[in-house]
């Protein structure tokens, strides 16, 4: 068991040695059958890949193009709308020589107020004698 052991460590380290030696190593070489294209081999950019993303504007002898002139713009005249018909005023009341009364004994006066009459204030809680309007919180 030992010997196998050791058999097996020394045939991995002669693989790895025999491998690293190699200047490509592809396992798929092995197995490969595909032969490479026939024909002569040459570079695509002799005097190298030219440059990307340059803008046109950092090249030498670079021309701005004219800027277009805007044509004028036609506009469309609209109907204008008809203007709104102002309200109209509300009659004055008409005030009376004597003063009126009705049939309920109130005067004119209150009849032909503009505005109602206040509701009457709703009457507030006496203080307690902790001095707050609030009532005392319940005792437990």
């Amino acid at each position: 068991m030992r010997h196998r052991r050791t058999l097996l460590v020394a045939s991995l380290l002669a693989f790895g040695l025999t491998a690293s030696g190699c200047s490509t190593f592809d396992p798929t070489e092995w197995f490969s059958t595909k032969k490479p294209l026939p024909g002569e081999r040459r570079e695509v950019f002799p005097q190298g890949v030219p440059p990307q993303g340059v803008p046109p504007e950092m090249v030498e002898g670079y021309k701005p193009a004219p800027e277009p002139v805007p044509e004028p713009r036609v506009v469309e005249e609209r109907p204008k709308p008809k203007p709104k018909p102002k309200p109209k005023p509300m009659p004055k009341p008409v005030e009376a020589a004597a003063p009126r009364t009705t049939s309920t004994g109130s005067s004119p006066q209150a009849t032909q107020a503009p505005w109602p009459e206040a509701p009457p204030t709703p009457a507030r809680p006496a203080p307690t004698p902790s001095g707050s309007v609030f009532p005392d919180p319940p005792r437990r």
